[in-house]
């Protein structure tokens, strides 16, 4: 393992000022230093250094990055929201409100919990925090890398559980985003780090392999350094050579993915050479073929064709005079540093009143293709699907595309592996994907499932008025197209449904005209309400969808309404009758009585479900008798409800009555267990139990029907559930 030297406040200056000049600019650097060293005074770390020095490494690697001031100013900041109680609008009054913005969004995701594969709905969550922040403002995650990079190489203070769990977060969320942001010194870092501390024996043997070939490998490199160094001073090219060794995850990657021997892998002997212009890059690549033998096949030119995260550079693989064989890279000094630093080095500082954070926001996202589609995907989609689609999509979509194809224009797509032209056409844009009928690939019509492949050049034929087919959800391969399709699709039963709603509502209106009957009255929809449950619809769409699509007979609806108006004359009449004073008489049958009345056909309600000892009212219903509710049921407290007193009637020891409960309590194992164990000790029967969990929050809604004597019994019984570890409320239901 590497060790590190801790720079101070003077090296932090002093690193800003070989490329900050503007005075201003170097006071709010200076301001941000005293300020976090005065309100993390007394703060140590676990290896038992102040505190500050962590916010000194953050933003003296930021400014060797040749960042903005604000954002190393953000760097020193960047715990004092969280550690200091320093709020936003302080930091926004002391410096401004950019700081301050950045300060807050590093703070937002540096407080997300990880908690592992165990939780993965949870920790797609806060990864989905991490990505939306990052497509906001990317200065943001470079401050976050940049602090995960320091926490990483003081990770050995930690306990073991923690720094697998560090290291897992990290090779799995931060090391990948890195890659994509080009900025390789950090991934790599980033890689490494993680590799020592989750497979310690496995760090340990590749590190043993690759110091053990070390001066075989120095000395091959160190003469092929020299002959191509000869080579090109012959012609006068101007250039930096040297040997670059690769990092021990990368090599251990190759050996499992690749299933190769330590000695197969080919650019363990590799050489880069920097040097001034493109075309010399490409007249080295020339002079190199020329005296040495290259390997077919693996020559890659990426300055041509750059990859997704800007990188540029020649790529070759010779076999040397002694039959060793090496990996040649070629690149301009410009690219060599967009190698190294990504994103970083490509928008390195420029000093003057043009410099503009959204501007180069913006020329980010157009320099980035897929950092583009990210922004506007995460925009479009950071709250409208769950966290775990969200980040399937970035991971399958975005993380792992390899497949590198062009529009007629030269604009690069990237896709994953085995997308077909449906992608690539969602991935344009939606209307894009909406209107295409089919696709010419390298001049050539292809079926719409070809898969493409890294090269080709894809024009989408479109024809307006067009739409996806249900079928392309058998072979599109990107979750973005999968998902665009499917909301299309959606849309498309929506309209289709509202339609046949519409025309169900013209044939049940017809149908009542030609009866007779008033059809503006009788079509509201409080009236037909009533006769929803005869037809076993829930609602009103349901059932006039049900009429268009003949499930649902009209001619059977008109009888019903007719019959319907037949007993409201008969329920008024009952109702008469219930004035009229009549000797107590009981129901034994519901344990409960109306003063006055006998044989009177009476059921206890299911909304609310009275239990005896709770106070009760009856509500004379249209043909059903009379319905027994709580006093404070809503159900009843409405202006057309006919109501009339009724009396328990004195108790029934072998009596019990059915009532519904909800608990919601904070999620954890054996909630459930606990709950129903309480419940069983209280002597009050289940008759049925659902559990539900809500990952966003973490909590669990447990419902459950009970069947208990009378009022106290359940009262006990909610008491005792309240006492139940992380419980949060515990209440009768109303439906």
């Amino acid at each position: 393992m590497a060790t590190y030297n801790n720079p101070g406040a003077d090296d932090i200056m002093n690193e800003a000022r070989l490329y900050i000049h503007d005075p201003s600019s170097l006071a709010l650097i200076q301001k941000a230093e005293n300020f976090a060293a005065e309100h993390h005074a007394g703060q140590f770390r676990k290896s038992g250094e102040p505190y500050v020095v962590h916010l000194y490494n953050v933003a003296f690697i930021l400014a060797t990055m040749r960042v903005g001031p604000k954002t190393i100013a953000a760097g020193l900041l960047h715990d004092s929201i969280e550690d200091c109680g320093i709020t936003r609008e302080q930091l926004a009054q002391q410096f401004d409100e950019e700081v301050a913005d950045i300060v807050e969004a590093v703070t937002k995701i540096g407080t997300l919990k990880f908690k592992g594969k165990d939780d993965p709905e949870y920790q797609a969550a806060n990864h989905r925090k991490i990505f939306i922040a990052m497509a906001k403002d990317v200065r943001v995650i470079l401050v976050k890398l940049v602090d995960r990079l320091h926490n990483m190489r003081t990770l050995e203070y930690q306990p073991e559980a923690s720094q697998k769990r560090i290291s897992s977060e990290t090779l799995d969320v931060y090391a990948p985003i890195a890659h994509r942001l080009g900025i390789s010194a950090i991934k790599n870092e980033l890689e490494d780090l993680c590799f020592y501390y989750l497979n310690k024996d496995e760090y340990y043997h590749i590190a043993h392999l690759v110091e053990t070939k070390k001066t075989e490998r120095d000395a091959a490199v160190n003469h092929m350094i020299c002959e191509i160094s000869d080579m090109l001073k012959k012609n006068h090219i101007q250039f930096r050579i040297f040997g670059r060794s690769k990092h021990l995850y990368s090599i251990y990657n190759k050996m499992v993915k690749k299933h190769k021997r330590f000695d197969e892998i080919l650019d363990l002997l590799a050489i880069r050479i920097v040097t001034d212009t493109d075309l010399h890059c490409y007249e080295i690549l020339g002079y190199i073929h020329a005296k040495y033998k290259p390997i077919p096949g693996r020559l890659k030119d990426y300055i041509a064709v750059p990859k997704t995260n800007m990188y540029q550079s020649l790529h070759t693989t010779i076999v040397g005079d002694d039959g060793k064989i090496f990996e040649v890279q070629i690149r301009t000094e410009e690219m060599d540093a967009v190698a190294e630093r990504g994103v970083a080095a490509h928008w390195r500082y420029k000093e003057g009143n043009r410099y503009s954070a959204r501007e180069e926001q913006k020329q980010i996202e157009e320099k980035l293709s897929w950092f583009k589609n990210f922004a506007l995907y995460s925009e479009e989609n950071g709250g409208s699907e769950s966290a775990s689609e969200y980040m399937a999509t970035l991971q399958h979509d975005v993380f792992e595309a390899n497949v590198y194809v062009m529009t007629p224009m030269g604009r690069v797509i990237d896709l994953p592996s085995g997308a077909t032209p449906i992608d690539f056409a969602y991935r344009v844009h939606t209307d894009v994907g909406h209107t295409c009928v089919g696709a010419i690939v390298n001049g050539t019509m292809v079926p719409l499932n070809t898969e493409l492949k890294t090269g080709d050049v894809v024009e989408i034929r479109r024809r307006k008025g067009s739409g996806p087919s249900e079928d392309w959800l058998k072979f599109v391969k990107t979750n973005q197209a999968r998902n665009k399709i499917r909301n299309y699709l959606q849309k498309k039963e929506v309209e289709k449904r509202s339609e046949k709603i519409e025309e169900g509502e013209k044939i049940l209106r017809e149908e009542f005209t030609k009866r007779g009957f008033n059809a503006k009255e009788l079509m509201e929809k409080s009236r037909l309400e009533n006769i929803y449950r005869d037809f076993q619809v829930g609602n009103y769409i349901d059932f006039m969808y049900g009429i268009a699509v003949k499930s649902i007979n009209p001619t059977i609806v008109c009888e019903k309404m007719t019959r319907a108006k037949a007993r409201l004359s008969e329920d008024q009449t009952v109702q008469r009758i219930l004035e009229r004073e009549m000797p107590k008489l009981h129901n034994s049958k519901t344990g409960i009585i109306v003063p006055g009345i006998d044989n009177i056909k009476m059921a206890i309600a299911q909304c609310c479900c009275p239990v005896y000892g709770d106070p009760i009212k009856g509500w004379i219903t249209k043909g059903e008798g009379i319905k027994v509710h709580r006093a404070d049921c809503p159900n009843i407290n409405t202006p057309h409800a006919h109501l009339i007193d009724v009396e328990w009637d004195g108790g029934d020891s072998e009596r019990s009555y059915d009532t519904d409960i909800a608990i919601t309590a904070r999620d954890r194992s054996f909630l459930l267990t606990d709950v129903v164990t309480v419940v069983s000790q209280c002597k009050a029967p289940m008759e049925s139990v659902n559990a539900v969990v809500n990952h966003e929050t973490l909590t669990s809604r447990i419902t459950m029907t009970l069947r208990v004597k009378d009022v106290d019994h359940l009262n006990n019984v909610l008491a005792n559930i309240r006492k139940v570890d992380s419980v949060i409320t515990v209440e009768r239901t109303i439906h």
